[in-house]
C-alpha cells in the first residue's frame, strides 16, 4: 500500500459569502487532516459505514466459497439484528445491512422505488445464481454455454464463471461499489436534500449537537459521506488506501495510474475544506467541495469501466479466463456508473438505461465468449466521451 501524497501546505484557504449574511465574509481554512473537534474531544464519526463496509468484506469473500447456500448468502447481504450471518459477533449484533443501503439515496431513489427494487432484485439474482449455476460446476471446466472453472494461462488462476463467462463475485463486488458506496456520498450524504434537512442548517448554525453526540448533524452526514471511502483506514489523518475490496482499493488503482496521480489527494483536501466549512458554517465552500468529490469520485468509476473492458480485450482469444475475469470486473463498474453523479447536476454520468443497454450488449448470446473487440471499444468510448479522460489514458 502507499501513503497518499498530501499537500504539503498546512492549511488550504478560500473565502466564500456565509449563506445566513450575505454581508459577511468567513474565513474557511482546512487543517493539514481530516481531524475536528469540540471541547477536545473529535466531532468525527462514521461507525455505521465501517460496519457495513466490513460487511461487505465478509460477504464477498463468501461468495467464492461453494459451501455457502442462497440463503447464507442473502443473509450477508439483508443482515438483519442479530442473526448469525458473520464470523465477527458485533457484525451479527448490527442492526445495519449492505442490502438496506443499497440504491437507497435520498436524491436517486426516494422518490424512484421501481428503480430501487429493480436494483436491489439484481444483486439478489445474481447470488441465486451464484448458487444455482456457479456452485454445482465448480469442478467442471467452463465451455461457452456450459459453467465452470477456467485457469488462466500459465498456471494462473482458477475463475468460476456461468455459462457466458460471467465471474457473479466480481460483478457483485463492483456493482457494489456504486450501489452502495457511491450513491450513498455522492447522492445521499452529499446531497443538500440531506445536510440541510429539518432544522441542520439552524442547528448547524447555532452549534446544536445532535442528541447526545459531540457533533451536529450536519457534522455527521458529512462524516458518513466520509466514512464510505476511509472507513476501513487504520488512521484516518493518514490514509493509505487499499484498505478494503471496494472504493478505497479502486481510488488507489486509480491514483497509482500516471494520468491520474493527484486525485487522491483532491478528494481528501475536498473533504477537508467542505467538513471546515460546516464547522464555519460556510455553505457556499461546503456545496463547492461536494461538486468536486462527485466529480472526482464518478471519475474513479468511469475509469476503472474502461480500463477492465480494455483489459478484457487485450486477453481474447489467448487467456480467456484472464479476459473473463476483467470483464467480469468491469461489467460491475459498469453497473455502477448509473449511481455517479455529475456536480451541480441532478443526473449520473450515465443512465440507467444506457448501462442497461451495456450490460445487455456484453452479456448477449453466448456472453464473453462472444464478445468482440469492436463492442468493448464501442462501449469504452461511449463512457470516456461521458469523462474528462481518453480510452487511452483509462485502459492501460
Amino acid at each position: 500500500m502507499r501513503k497518499i501524497i498530501l499537500s504539503l501546505a498546512i492549511a488550504t484557504v478560500l473565502i466564500s459569502c456565509n449563506n445566513n449574511n450575505e454581508d459577511d465574509t468567513q474565513l474557511t481554512v482546512a487543517p493539514s487532516t481530516y481531524t475536528f473537534e469540540r471541547n477536545g474531544i473529535t466531532t468525527v464519526s462514521f461507525s455505521g459505514q465501517t460496519t457495513r463496509i466490513e460487511m461487505g468484506e465478509e460477504f464477498v469473500s463468501a461468495l467464492s466459497d461453494n459451501t455457502q447456500t442462497t440463503a447464507s448468502l442473502s443473509g450477508k447481504f439483508a443482515h438483519s439484528e442479530g442473526e448469525s450471518n458473520f464470523s465477527d459477533a458485533d457484525l451479527n449484533a448490527s442492526d445495519k445491512s449492505i442490502r438496506s443501503k443499497t440504491a437507497a439515496s435520498t436524491d436517486f431513489y426516494s422518490a424512484n422505488t421501481s428503480d430501487a427494487s429493480l436494483i436491489k432484485s439484481q444483486f439478489d439474482s445474481w447470488i441465486a445464481a451464484q448458487v444455482s449455476e456457479v456452485y454445482p460446476n465448480w469442478n467442471v471446466d467452463a465451455v461457452s454455454g456450459t459453467a465452470g472453472k477456467i485457469q488462466e494461462a500459465g498456471g494462473g488462476s482458477t475463475r468460476y464463471v456461468n455459462a457466458k463467462g460471467l465471474e457473479y463475485n466480481q460483478v457483485i463486488n463492483k456493482g457494489l461499489i456504486g450501489g452502495l458506496m457511491v450513491d450513498q456520498i455522492l447522492n445521499n450524504y452529499l446531497s443538500p436534500a440531506v445536510l440541510d434537512a429539518g432544522d441542520n442548517v439552524a442547528n448547524n448554525d447555532a452549534d446544536v449537537l445532535d442528541g447526545d453526540n459531540n457533533y451536529t448533524t450536519m457534522e455527521h452526514k458529512w462524516d458518513e459521506a466520509f466514512g464510505y471511502l476511509y472507513g476501513l483506514e487504520a488512521d484516518v489523518t493518514l490514509p493509505v488506501l487499499g484498505a478494503d475490496s471496494f472504493l478505497n482499493k479502486y481510488l488507489d488503482r486509480v491514483e497509482g495510474d500516471a494520468d491520474f496521480t493527484g486525485i487522491a489527494a483532491d478528494i481528501y483536501d475536498a473533504f477537508k475544506l467542505g467538513r471546515a466549512a460546516i464547522v464555519n458554517k460556510d455553505y457556499t465552500t461546503r456545496d463547492e467541495q461536494a461538486a468536486i468529490i462527485k466529480e472526482k469520485i464518478s471519475e474513479i468509476i468511469g475509469i476503472r469501466a474502461v480500463y477492465y473492458l480494455q483489459q478484457g480485450k487485450a486477453n481474447l482469444g489467448s487467456d480467456y479466463a484472464s479476459a473473463f475475469h476483467d470483464l467480469s470486473e468491469g461489467l460491475g463498474f459498469v453497473y455502477s456508473l448509473q449511481f455517479t453523479r455529475k456536480p451541480n447536476s441532478t443526473e449520473p454520468y450515465l443512465t440507467k438505461s444506457e448501462v442497461d443497454g451495456f450490460m445487455s450488449t456484453l452479456q448477449a448470446g453466448n456472453g464473453f465468449w462472444d464478445v468482440t473487440s469492436t463492442t468493448l471499444d464501442d462501449i469504452s468510448n461511449t463512457i470516456a466521451s461521458k469523462f474528462n479522460f481518453t480510452v487511452t489514458q483509462a485502459g492501460s
